[in-house]
């Protein structure tokens, strides 16, 4: 089976790239599957910072392979289907679980599960040419990858009905305007903002990215009082760190911090 998944590690920086071109990327065979791997391996690396998702081609992500899926209703196979969406979930639980920041660079199409997939990354950088469709309702299927839950976070239920019930596409203007992404560039400059995004990122102190990604999510479901006590001993633990003491000299001495010099992996532990 061809290689549908392309990873590359170069100073510090992830790059994943679904590379099934000639299908706009569509999802299949065992991409879900090697999407988490990729994002397990960066999870376990001492030297990845940060984590680049994009497409090739000209198209970020097109979702499922909807011939896949007729294969597989041609034969009856819910179990199949269910397993696949089983890997799917993998993919999202890994990024979000994932405590170094993850940038979906989307160049072109992002529908479906593909458009999720965006979702779940932390911070969406799109080309002027990307379009965003929540393109289930048009095969009489439901949103997974976790659209349920990252759609209505972003934009109000009228908006997530709308987008969930008809399917209709939006471009990056009006996915920007919505707060679906966080920016816009010509397409000739993607590449290049996005290295530029993914070289800030990485030049972060990591313990207080992987503290702030954390509570990014956790408040969620988390109240005023816990938020307030997570925060206290987050702060507490940046604190020691030896990034905090390089990034206050910095200030003193009116210079650019250097963050991550030292090789002790440093963490903020979730509050108790």
């Amino acid at each position: 089976m061809p290689d549908f998944i392309n990873i590359t590690e170069a100073a510090g920086i992830l790059t994943i790239v679904l590379n099934r071109p000639e299908k706009l990327n569509a999802l299949a065979g065992h991409m879900r599957r090697d999407l988490a791997e990729a994002m397990e391996r960066a999870t376990r690396s001492e030297e990845v910072r940060v984590v680049v998702m994009k497409g090739a081609g000209n198209a970020f992500c097109a979702g499922g392979d909807v011939e896949v899926m007729g294969d597989l209703m041609g034969r009856g196979d819910a179990n199949e289907f269910a397993r696949l969406l089983g890997a799917g979930r993998r993919v999202v639980t890994a990024i979000r679980d994932l405590t170094k920041p993850v940038v979906a660079s989307i160049n072109g199409v992002a529908s479906g599960a593909g458009f999720n997939l965006a979702l779940a990354c932390d911070i969406r950088i799109a080309a002027e040419s990307a379009k965003f469709s929540q393109s289930f309702v048009r095969v009489g299927l439901h949103p997974d990858w976790g659209g349920t839950y990252f759609l209505p976070r972003i934009v109000p239920p009228n908006v997530a009905c709308e987008m969930f019930f008809l399917g209709d596409a939006i471009d990056a203007q009006e996915a920007r305007r919505l707060n679906l992404i966080n920016r816009v560039v010509p397409d000739d400059q993607l590449e290049t903002e996005t290295q530029k995004l993914a070289e800030r990122l990485r030049d972060a102190p990591p313990a207080s990215v992987a503290a702030a990604k954390q509570a990014v999510y956790m408040s969620d479901a988390a109240t005023l009082s816990q938020m307030l006590q997570y925060e206290t001993e987050a702060q507490v633990n940046c604190f020691k760190t030896e990034d905090a003491r390089e990034g206050v000299r910095a200030f003193i001495e009116r210079r650019a911090p250097r963050f991550g010099a030292h090789t002790e992996r440093e963490r903020v532990e979730q509050p108790r």
